[in-house]
C-alpha cells in the first residue's frame, strides 16, 4: 500500500527539500528568540563600530 517506490529527485530538488525543512527547523528553535526586541545597549555599541 503505501511501499511505493519514490521517484527519484533530482539534487535542485533535494536541495529545495533540504532547505525548507532547514528553514522549519530554524524557525521552530529560534522564532520567538529572532522577534525579541534588540537590546539598546547592543545597539549603541553597534552604532558607535560602525562611526569608528
Amino acid at each position: 500500500m503505501g511501499d511505493r517506490p519514490q521517484p527519484e529527485r533530482g539534487p535542485a530538488e533535494r536541495s529545495d527539500a533540504f532547505e525548507t525543512w532547514l528553514q522549519r527547523r530554524l524557525q521552530q528553535s529560534y522564532g520567538a528568540i529572532i522577534s525579541e526586541p534588540i537590546p539598546e545597549e547592543l545597539l549603541r555599541l553597534l552604532e558607535a563600530d560602525r562611526n569608528g
